[in-house]
């Protein structure tokens, strides 16, 4: 067994579905910014975030694989239209994932599963790309938090998997040692980063997984998504 237990967040943990391309969630969204008296049309709304988004990704560029908050974008959506955010943007920020979240429940088998290793005396810990914007408020939704040592988001750092630095960053921030260290996801992105590090990881095949089984490298697989057969494999 290991001592440290690092989970992805969506697709492992989360099972959620967002669509941000429906005209409905812009036509919305840009009534939620009127009425805090940023004026604009769905269209002119749509293309000005997506024109902030690339504009902050380029700015980071000294990753391979940088990320950006998201608060950041929406606090230069009201501050082109000559409002001052102060808070604004953070609630934009929960408003606008409200909108475009279809579904969000955990997988089965996640409490009961992060309620063992922590009686177990397991260190657990959460290094996800994710916007903590978003990201901290989901896990808080739906009761989990509570049981992670440790919680690394990719926009918090700017830097995304499978960026090898992202990883350091992490280890070096919670003082682990790769060997006693296994990391769980559910996706090649959320492996490679973790197998280049010399970590073990474990998959385990979702509805969110991008790949075939086959095509993944990783010590332990579980091919269900019943992520309480951990206890089985490892």
């Amino acid at each position: 067994m290991y001592n440290n237990y690092v989970f992805n967040l969506y697709g492992t943990l989360i099972d959620i579905e967002t669509n941000e391309e429906k005209d409905e969630i812009w036509e919305k969204f840009a009534i939620y910014y009127g009425y805090n008296g940023a004026h604009y049309e769905k269209e002119e709304l749509k293309e000005k975030y997506h024109s902030i988004v690339n504009k902050l990704i380029k700015m980071n560029s000294k990753y391979e694989c940088p990320d950006y908050e998201i608060e950041d974008v929406f606090f230069k959506l009201y501050k082109d239209k000559g409002i001052k955010p102060k808070k604004k943007a953070k609630q934009a920020a929960k408003t606008f994932r409200l909108l475009s979240t279809e579904s969000i429940r955990l997988y089965d088998g996640v409490k009961e599963t992060l309620e063992r290793l922590a009686t177990e005396d397991k260190k657990i810990y959460l290094l996800s790309n994710a916007q903590k914007a978003f990201a901290n408020s989901e896990i808080k939704y739906l009761g989990i938090k509570k049981y992670f040592d440790g919680i690394c988001i990719s926009s918090d750092v700017g830097i995304r998997k499978p960026d090898t630095k992202f990883y350091e960053y992490f280890l070096e921030k919670e003082q682990l040692e790769p060997k006693d260290t296994l990391f769980i996801g559910n996706d090649y992105i959320d492996l490679k980063g973790a197998n280049d590090m010399g970590i073990d990881s474990l998959y385990i095949h979702s509805n969110l997984s991008s790949e075939q089984p086959e095509d993944v490298t990783s010590k332990y697989k579980i091919l269900d998504g019943d992520i309480r057969k951990i206890f089985d494999v490892i």
